[in-house]
C-alpha cells in the first residue's frame, strides 16, 4: 500500500519502512525552535532535568521574534533568558536583532529548513514550513525541552486530508484567500490532527510565498501540519538557499486519504474572515459596510516581499484614510532591505503608513498595534480570536495585503476594485 508524503517523512526519521495513520512512533528531529514567549518555558523544563548539554547546537534555533525589541520589563527579561541560554550552550541558530525575522519567515529564508525535514517548534504556525516539502508541526514547551535533550520526539502518525485546487486564480485572489476559504468550508475543526494535503494545477502555479501562506494557516482548521509535494518552484527556492543536502518526497498514486476536497478556483473572490473565527468567512462581495480603525500587514502569515509588493501596488499613489492606523512590517531583515531597494517603503511612506521592524507585536496583541475598545481591524495574520490583537470588545477581521491594503485607503473593509 502507498504512503502519503507525510506519512513518507515520518517513516523515514523514525527508522521505518513504512507506517499508518494511528501509529505511534519516535522520530529524530532535523531543526528544532523556539521563541521569546515559549523558549524561556523549555529552558526551565531543561534545566530541571539537570542535563548539561542540548543534543546538537547546530539543530536548535532560538528567535526573539514576539515581544522584541522589547516592550517593557518582563519581555526584556524573558529574551535575555533565551540569550543566556543561547550562549550557554554554544548555539550555532540565535537571531540576535539586526539579524532577527519573524520565525517561521525568517528560517526559509535562511536555508534553515529544507524538503523532507522533520521540524517541531513550540509554536503553533511551525507548520508553515509544509510550504517547502517538510513535516513541521508544533509542540509544547514541554516536549520541546525533551527533543533539545533527545534529538527525538514522538508522534502519533495523522491521517492524511488532500486538497484539490484546479482553475485560474481571479485578479486579486491569493494563496490567503485559497486557505481562507477552505477553513470557511470545512471549518477549525475539519482537519483536526490530520495533515493538510495541497495539490491541483492551480497550486502548481503558486509562487512559494503564497505556499508558505497555506501552509502556515493549517492549524487554523485543526490540522497537524500542512503540506504541498514539491516541484521546480520548490527546488529553485530551496537551491538558492540550501546549507545542506535534502531529499524530495511525494505522494504515492495508490496513498490512502482520509477525505479528498475538490475545488473549482475559478470564481472565488478575495475572502475575509470575520470575528472571532477563522472559519467564519464570507467572499468581499457579500460583507456589510465594515469601517476599520487599523490595518497591519505583515506576520509569519503574510509578510513577505511578495505580500509587500502587492500591498505596494495598491497603495502607490494612493493615501491611507485619515481614521485608519496603517502598520506593515516586513517578516524579516532582508525583506526589509529588498523592499527599500524596490522603492517600496517609499510607496509606504508615501501613503502615510508606518513601517516597523520585524516582528510579531500586533499579531497576538503584544505590541506595534493594539486595539482599543470597540475598534476593528483588517489584518494579513493568522488568528482572529476575541481579544487576540487588544482590547475583548475589539474586532480582527482577516484578509489578504490586496484587501488589507485597499481597506486601508477606503477606511472601511473593500477590494482594490473599488479604488
Amino acid at each position: 500500500m502507498g504512503m502519503t508524503i507525510t506519512e513518507k517523512i515520518i517513516a523515514a526519521h523514525s527508522e521505518k519502512d513504512s507506517v499508518v495513520p494511528g501509529e505511534i512512533v519516535e522520530c529524530r528531529i532535523d531543526l528544532a525552535l523556539a521563541n521569546d514567549i515559549t523558549a524561556p518555558l523549555s529552558i526551565e523544563t531543561f534545566e530541571k532535568s539537570g542535563t548539561k548539554k542540548v543534543f546538537n547546537p547546530s539543530k536548535i534555533a532560538l528567535i526573539p521574534d514576539h515581544f522584541a525589541p522589547n516592550k517593557d520589563i518582563h519581555s526584556a527579561i524573558q529574551c535575555k533568558i533565551m540569550r543566556e541560554f543561547a550562549h550557554k550552550h554554544g548555539l550555532e541558530l540565535y537571531f540576535e536583532i539586526g539579524r532577527m525575522g519573524i520565525e517561521h519567515a525568517l528560517l526559509p529564508e535562511q536555508g534553515l529548513v529544507l524538503p523532507g525535514d522533520v521540524v517541531i517548534g513550540a509554536d503553533s504556525h511551525t507548520c508553515t514550513y509544509g510550504a517547502l516539502g517538510a513535516f513541521s508541526t508544533g509542540v509544547g514547551s514541554t516536549d520541546l525541552a525533551a527533543a533539545w535533550i533527545t534529538g527525538r520526539i514522538w508522534f502519533k502518525v495523522p491521517k492524511s486530508l488532500k486538497f484539490i485546487y484546479t482553475g485560474t486564480l481571479k485578479p486579486w485572489v491569493s494563496g490567503k484567500d485559497l486557505i481562507l476559504y477552505t477553513i470557511g468550508q470545512i471549518g477549525v475543526d475539519g482537519a483536526r490532527y490530520c495533515a493538510m494535503e495541497f495539490a491541483g494545477d492551480t497550486v502548481a502555479s503558486l509562487t512559494m510565498d503564497d505556499r508558505f501562506t497555506m501552509a502556515n494557516m493549517a492549524i487554523e482548521a485543526g490540522a497537524k501540519n500542512g503540506i504541498f509535494v514539491p516541484d521546480e518552484t520548490t527546488r529553485k527556492y530551496v537551491d538558492e538557499r540550501a546549507k545542506r543536502e535534502y531529499r524530495l518526497y511525494t505522494s504515492d498514486t495508490d496513498a490512502t486519504y482520509e477525505k479528498v476536497y475538490e475545488f473549482d478556483v475559478n470564481d472565488i473572490e478575495p475572502q475575509v474572515a470575520l470575528p472571532h473565527l477563522p472559519e467564519n468567512v464570507k467572499p468581499i462581495s457579500e460583507l456589510p459596510e465594515v469601517k476599520i480603525d487599523q490595518v497591519v500587514i505583515g506576520s509569519c502569515t503574510n509578510g513577505r516581499l511578495g505580500d509587500l509588493r502587492v500591498a505596494a501596488q495598491v497603495l502607490k499613489g494612493r493615501k491611507v484614510n485619515s481614521n485608519v492606523r496603517c502598520i506593515i512590517i516586513p517578516a524579516t531583515q532582508n525583506i526589509y532591505r529588498k523592499a527599500l531597494e524596490e522603492g517600496l517603503i517609499e510607496t509606504f511612506i508615501d501613503a502615510q503608513a508606518i513601517v516597523s521592524t520585524p516582528t510579531c507585536g500586533p499579531c497576538l496583541g503584544g505590541h506595534m498595534g493594539i486595539l482599543a475598545p470597540d475598534e476593528r481591524a483588517v489584518a494579513t495574520t493568522n488568528r482572529n480570536f476575541k481579544g487576540r490583537m487588544g482590547h475583548p470588545t475589539s474586532e480582527v477581521y482577516l484578509a489578504s495585503p490586496a484587501v488589507a491594503a485597499a481597506s486601508a485607503v477606503l477606511g472601511k473593509i473593500g477590494s482594490p476594485d473599488e479604488l
